[in-house]
């Protein structure tokens, strides 16, 4: 992958408007869920209001309201602006917006999401599936539907909700400089059909035309390859530093050792020489689209 490469992140991390929320996966969840639930809570029974009246004023039902407070589900960052403001809770409960919104994330992948959001530079190396932060929603939906064991379908949605929201990295100004290193096997790979995998071919042919992006396809008739070790990602901070992120079956490594990750970001560099250009990669795609 890319930072979730297999569909693992975010888990890589439901839809929809003031009636869904994001249930809480892990302790970790759990832990940030139930304190902005007890904050909740308490700061509504002192402001004399019932579940239904509170719903009413913030644009949510009462049963929604019962699941922040219990910690069930992780609300929605507009949830939580419009409860400080109604319950005149001061900022108290606005300053657990940024751990809410950390805790949509496994903990293994937290780090890497705050990272990411960042950086200077990204550079992604892809041999399982299309990175996150080119994928569609429907192809997002498609792999971890095929996750084993089996997640909850709002953990699915939750995860989709949070993999859309990364992409928005790639749209700040100033953008990071970007370049992704996909195997050819991943773009022709159907998960979740015809119709979706040409919906992401059509992604990334969009995201490959920006100009802070380059997308590379490494052929499988190649002879040489220098991503036998499998996938990564790095990543240069806005100190400068270069870290090397990894990651598999649902564990991370988060590389800082100099050494290690200028290893890593050779061995980056001659996968590039040995994949196809950003132009010569463009129209490949365009062909695999054409045989769709």
């Amino acid at each position: 992958m890319a930072l979730d490469d297999a569909g693992a992140e975010p888990g890589a991390e439901a839809v929809g408007g003031p009636e869904t929320g994001t249930r809480p996966e892990g302790k970790s969840e759990n832990g940030v869920a139930v304190a902005f639930g007890r904050q909740l809570k308490l700061l509504r029974i002192r402001a004399g209001l019932d579940r239904v009246e509170f719903g009413k004023r913030v644009g949510y039902a009462a049963q929604s309201i019962a699941s922040f407070e219990q910690g069930r589900r992780i609300p929605q960052p507009e949830f939580v602006d419009k409860a400080d403001r109604v319950l005149d809770a001061g900022g108290l409960l606005m300053a657990l917006k940024e751990e809410l919104a950390r805790s949509q994330y496994p903990a293994f992948f937290r780090d890497a999401a705050r990272l990411e959001a960042e950086a200077l530079e990204l550079f992604l190396y892809a041999v399982s599936a299309v990175p996150g932060l080119l994928q569609t929603e429907e192809y997002t939906r498609a792999l971890l539907a095929m996750r084993r064991p089996l997640l909850d379908g709002d953990i699915i949605e939750q995860r989709v909700v949070s993999r859309m929201a990364r992409q928005e990295v790639l749209n700040r100004w100033p953008a990071p400089l970007t370049s992704f290193v996909i195997e050819e096997a991943v773009l022709r790979r159907p998960f979740g059909g015809t119709a979706v995998l040409r919906g992401v071919l059509e992604q990334i042919l969009l995201v490959g035309r920006q100009r802070s992006v380059e997308i590379q396809v490494m052929p499988t008739v190649r002879e040489d390859n220098a991503g036998l070790d499998g996938p990564f990602t790095l990543i240069t901070c806005k100190s400068g530093e270069q870290l090397a992120y990894l990651e598999v079956q649902g564990r991370s490594i988060l590389l800082t050792d100099r050494d290690e990750v200028r290893s890593v970001a050779a061995r980056y560099g001659i996968i590039r020489s040995q994949a196809l250009t950003p132009q010569e990669s463009l129209v490949f795609i365009e062909k695999l689209l054409g045989e769709l």
